[in-house]
């Protein structure tokens, strides 16, 4: 039987640094995929998750065991990434900005390659791309609550407890981001409303042209293993599939490489 991580969290803190790095690898990869969706770039998202896992490992000694540590973990990560370089990170563009951005440059096919298995590596990279940037467009705290509640699918309860909020106001915010979701993909979305003329094949060309993809730097689709996933695009049937259907990541090897560094020279 595998043991309880909170059985981890109690060797680790009586200075035990292989359970640490137990730890550290079980949470590494849901922080990383929380980060991601949180701040769209991988590079940002590598960092963030380094920060957070320095603050579990560091503030390790205060967890009470009142909750689950998967809860005081995704707290830990989500007090991080609401604040997260504010100041410096650009501003997210309003749901309007995005929506016409999505309406220019649409075209009827794919002409930067013939090739069957590029197509769709460029057409994944634009529908992950896509479907991440649309959540910049929501504040921080109303993204977080949608990623948690949403497309994670924390209860209400687990989900204030995360927030540090009631159940009745988690439900509350996150209703209001499911309704600019939901209004934001029939509006412009053609894969949830098939009236509207964007598709992810068709953006392909144009973001290219404007440096939003790059073919021989694709920042979502990692190898061939994500051209499977092309087919869940055309039966995606709900707004939360659209998100739900992206691959979900290992964190960085580097990052892991790091925090090790971190994990031999700490003292809890």
């Amino acid at each position: 039987m595998k043991p309880l991580i909170e059985d981890w969290v109690k060797a680790a803190t009586s200075g035990d640094k292989d359970a640490l790095e137990k730890i550290v690898i079980e949470i590494q990869d849901h922080i990383y995929n929380l980060a991601l969706s949180m701040l769209w770039h991988p590079e940002d998202a590598k960092d963030a998750t380094q920060e957070v896992l320095i603050k579990v490992i560091t503030h390790l000694g205060s967890f009470r065991y009142k909750s689950s540590f998967k809860t005081w973990v995704y707290r830990v990560a989500s007090n991080t990434l609401i604040n997260y370089r504010q100041k410096y990170m650009k501003h997210s563009m309003s749901f309007d900005e995005f929506g016409t951005q999505l309406k220019q440059g649409l075209s009827d096919s794919i002409d930067f390659t013939t090739n069957e298995t590029e197509q769709k590596l460029l057409v994944m990279e634009a529908k992950i791309g896509c479907s991440n940037a649309m959540l910049q467009c929501l504040d921080r705290k109303s993204r977080l609550t949608y990623i948690l509640g949403e497309i994670l699918e924390f209860h209400s309860r687990q989900g204030a407890e995360i927030l540090g909020i009631s159940p009745a106001n988690f439900r509350q915010k996150l209703a209001r981001a499911r309704n600019k979701i939901h209004r934001f993909l029939h509006q412009n979305c053609g894969i949830i409303n098939s009236q509207n003329p964007c598709r992810c094949a068709k953006k392909v060309d144009n973001s290219i042209a404007k440096g939003r993809i790059r073919p021989n730097e694709l920042l979502f689709v990692r190898d061939g293993r994500d051209t499977a996933l092309i087919h869940t695009i055309e039966s995606i049937e709900n707004e939360v599939a659209l998100f739900q259907t992206n691959p979900t990541y290992n964190a960085p090897d580097q990052l892991i490489k790091e925090v090790k560094k971190i994990i031999s020279t700490s003292d809890i």
